[in-house]
C-alpha cells in the first residue's frame, strides 16, 4: 500500500515521527512518502526540526507566504500535480486541524483516494476558530477516522460518521515517548538558570488573547503577579510581543525582573521545560496532551477546548482570560491544592502501531476482495 503524509506545520510534523521508523522496523507491507506543504516554513528552524527527529520530507510543495485561501489555492495545485506525475499514493493521511490539512483531504476527495484522518472527532464547538471549520470539513471527506479520545468517538457517532472508526491513542506522545533520553538531556534548564519544579513556562498568542488592550493588560498582570513568586519562562510569540509595545506596555514588560523571553525553542528543549516546570499556562492546543501526559498542572486561557479528555481526565483546566480567574487557579497549585490527573487511554507511544495495524487489516481486505 502506498502512503502519502500531508503536513505543513511543525506541530504536526511531531505527530508523523514514528510512521517511517515503525514502517522500516515492522511493517514492510507500505511504502511511504511525506510532502511538506511549506505552509509554515522558516528554514534555520526547519533544519534542526527535522535532524533532530531524522524526519526528511520527500517532497517539499515550497509555497508561498500569502493568504489562507491562496495558500490553500497553491497547495492543492502542487499536490494533484504531484499526485498526477510522481507518486500516487492508495492512501493519503492527514494529521490535525490545519489549513494543510484541508487542502489535501479536499485533493483526495477530488482525486477518489482514500483519506485517513489523524486526530479525527476532536471538537470545541467554536465556530469562530478556523480550526473547527477545518476539523469538521476534513472528517466529512475521511474514510478511516483515526481518535486520539473517547470524546472523538462520541461526537464521530452523533455526526453519523460512516467510515472506519478507530480510537488509538495520540501519536503526538509516541514521539515524546521515542525521544524522552533526549529530551531529558537537553541543556535547557542550566542555559536558562532555572530550577526544576521552581519556574512557570508560559506560552500566549491567540489572537481573542493579545489583539486587544485588555488581554495585554490582563498578561502584563499577571506577569507582574508570577514574577514576584517565580521565574517565568516565555518563548514569546511576535504577534504578542508587538501587541504588548502597541497598546504601551512594554516599559512595565521589560521591568519584570523574573520573566525570560526566549526566542522559538527547539523540541527537546521545549519538552523538557514543559517537564521540568512547576506549571504551564498556554492558549495553544498540543501543549494541554502533553502537559496532561507529563501529569504538570495546566492553565489554558481559553474557554473552550478540543481535547475535552485533558481537563475531565488529565490535569489541563480551562480558565478564562480574567486575571483573577487565572490568579485562584495559580494559587491553588503554589497550595497544592490544584487537582491530580490521570493519562488517557491509549496515550502508551503504540499508537502509531495500531494506526499501522488497522491500515495493514484495510489492505488486505481489499487484496481478498479484489481477487
Amino acid at each position: 500500500m502506498k502512503l502519502l503524509v500531508v503536513v505543513g506545520t511543525r506541530p504536526n510534523f511531531i505527530k508523523v515521527t514514528q510512521f517511517r521508523k515503525r514502517i522500516l522496523e515492522k511493517y514492510s507491507g507500505f511504502d511511504l512518502k511525506i510532502v511538506h506543504t511549506g505552509q509554515h516554513y522558516d528554514e534555520k528552524m526547519a533544519d534542526v526540526f527535522f535532524s533532530q527527529f531524522d524526519l526528511h520530507p520527500d517532497y517539499f510543495l515550497n509555497i508561498s507566504p500569502n493568504s489562507p485561501v491562496k495558500q490553500m489555492a497553491e497547495i492543492m495545485v502542487s499536490l494533484e500535480d504531484l499526485i498526477d506525475n510522481i507518486y500516487t499514493p492508495d492512501l493519503i493521511i492527514v494529521p490535525g486541524d490545519v489549513n494543510s490539512t484541508l487542502a489535501a483531504a479536499i485533493v483526495a476527495n477530488k482525486k477518489g483516494i482514500k483519506l485517513a484522518h489523524l486526530e479525527s472527532g476532536l471538537r470545541s464547538f467554536d465556530l469562530g476558530m478556523p480550526e473547527e471549520w477545518n476539523r469538521l470539513l476534513v472528517d466529512e471527506m475521511a474514510d478511516y477516522y483515526f481518535v486520539t479520545e473517547e470524546s472523538g468517538l462520541t461526537f464521530l457517532e452523533k455526526e453519523g460518521r460512516k467510515g472506519k472508526v478507530f480510537h488509538v491513542g495520540n501519536t503526538m506522545i509516541d514521539t515524546m515517548v521515542a525521544f524522552e533520553c533526549q529530551i531529558q538531556a537537553n541543556p535547557i534548564l542550566q542555559d536558562l538558570n532555572v530550577k526544576e519544579r521552581e519556574f512557570v513556562l508560559m506560552t500566549v498568542h491567540r489572537p481573542s488573547n493579545v489583539d486587544h488592550r485588555k488581554g495585554i493588560e490582563t498578561l502584563i498582570r499577571l506577569l507582574e503577579y508570577l514574577d514576584q513568586r517565580f521565574k517565568v519562562v516565555f518563548p514569546i510569540h511576535p504577534r504578542t510581543r508587538a501587541r504588548i509595545k502597541d497598546f504601551g506596555f512594554e516599559e512595565a514588560f521589560v521591568g519584570l525582573k523574573n520573566v525570560f523571553t526566549t526566542p522559538p525553542l527547539d523540541y527537546f528543549a521545549f519538552q523538557k521545560l514543559i517537564a521540568s516546570c512547576k506549571m504551564v499556562l498556554t492558549d495553544s492546543g498540543g501543549i494541554q496532551e502533553e502537559t496532561t501526559f507529563r501529569q504538570v498542572p495546566c492553565l489554558t486561557l481559553r474557554e473552550n477546548t478540543e481535547r475535552p479528555v485533558t481537563v475531565d481526565l488529565g490535569t489541563n483546566t480551562l480558565v478564562p482570560f480574567d486575571f483573577e480567574t487565572i490568579q485562584r487557579y495559580v494559587d491553588q497549585v503554589i497550595l497544592g491544592t490544584y487537582k491530580t490527573g490521570q493519562v488517557p487511554p491509549f496515550w502508551d507511544g503504540k499508537a502509531t502501531d495500531r494506526i499501522l495495524e488497522k491500515l495493514q487489516d484495510i489492505a488486505n481486505e481489499n487484496i481478498i476482495l479484489s481477487s
